[in-house]
């Protein structure tokens, strides 16, 4: 995996033929699947050796997991740690609301022999794993063809919401993350405050989180079911609580034409381009949006992207910048598995 030229990032190790050959364990946390890989470092990318999924829920700790993942392929003797993990990350700590571990990377560094680890917020650490994607893993919906200059927004509904950037700094993009997913929402018509006081009385505080998510999305759908009483079929509540309830609620819109779930997701895909137009102001990103995430990912062929670029302009003021903004879905997943090694391999000298 090499880097692509249309993300110029900061990454000034490239250049230091220490971080060559260099070995390294990437990890990505969530609340369903951990995966860990293992890495080498070399000619300022990365070769995949392995690659291992673990379903977080059957061990108590991270440790156990990294334990069994260097046992599970004999590895020793790694020089290199790097985790991504789904909440803020403090001074080298995190404590992950749906993970329910405190993770310290000192400890992990410490107890395994590392010479070197990390801890990123796993949207930032996505953000530098894209500068290793192909250009056929970015879908355009609206681009004049390349990542202008100028800040860089992504934007990755999954089992929560992750929000991060890239701060353009005239000659590199640098990452960073943010926790805008758990700004409050506010609604816009009549019917969106029904909803806000459907979610209200569940959450009290309501997040963009509560909206554009896998919980979200779920809370869209019982919306339109229970209070707007759009009619359910018997076997679709079957079928949605016995299976990934995006993926059987994405079939059900296009393979059986079920009304419910095309409003579910054209509701959903509304609020997404809405939210994006919020961070899009929020970073004055006028290098570009990157869509990522894994309902993006589920239903990309779902999106009709002429409307999405409708809904996304629309502003009071803002509607010139917001329309020459490009825009990219990310076809590509793992980004922050290969994005947090990448930075560990060589964001420093």
């Amino acid at each position: 995996m090499i880097l692509n030229p249309k993300f110029p990032l900061y990454l000034p190790g490239v250049e230091n033929s220490n971080n060559d050959h260099v070995t390294i364990i990437g990890a990505s946390l969530r609340e369903d699947i951990t995966i860990l890989g293992y890495f080498v470092s070399g000619n300022g990318g990365l070769e995949i050796k392995i690659q291992n999924e673990y379903k977080t829920k059957s061990y108590n700790s991270f440790s156990e997991i990294l334990e069994k993942f260097m046992k599970d392929n004999q590895l020793e003797n790694i020089q290199r740690l790097a985790m991504a993990v789904p909440g803020p990350v403090i001074e080298g700590k995190s404590s992950p609301v749906r993970l329910g571990w405190n993770l310290n990377i000192e400890d992990y560094t410490r107890d395994f022999g590392f010479q070197k680890g990390d801890m990123l917020n796993d949207l930032e650490a996505s953000a530098y794993g894209m500068a290793l994607l192909e250009d056929d893993d970015l879908d355009p919906i609206y681009t004049s063809g390349h990542l202008e200059k100028g800040n860089v927004a992504i934007l990755a509904p999954g089992n929560g919401l992750g929000e991060a950037g890239y701060f353009f700094d005239g000659k590199y993009l640098r990452p960073f993350a943010t926790e805008g997913g758990h700004s409050e929402f506010s609604p816009r018509t009549n019917v969106e405050v029904e909803f806000y006081q459907f979610l209200n009385n569940i959450y009290g505080i309501v997040s963009w989180e509560n909206v554009l998510s896998k919980t979200g999305l779920f809370n869209i759908y019982r919306f339109l079911r229970d209070v707007k009483r759009h009619p359910e079929p018997e076997w679709l509540a079957e079928r949605l609580s016995g299976g990934n309830f995006v993926e059987e609620l994405y079939k059900a819109a296009v393979e059986e034409d079920v009304m419910i779930c095309k409003i579910a997701l054209d509701t959903f895909l509304e609020f997404l381009a809405r939210e994006a137009n919020n961070l899009t102001l929020k970073l004055k990103a006028t290098g570009g949006l990157l869509i990522s995430g894994d309902i993006p990912q589920t239903i990309r062929e779902y999106i009709d992207k002429g409307k999405f670029y409708e809904k996304f302009k629309i502003s009071d003021k803002m509607e010139e910048m917001l329309r020459h903004t490009p825009i990219y879905l990310i076809k590509q997943n793992h980004t922050a598995l290969k994005g947090a090694a990448l930075y560990t391999a060589y964001y420093q000298n």
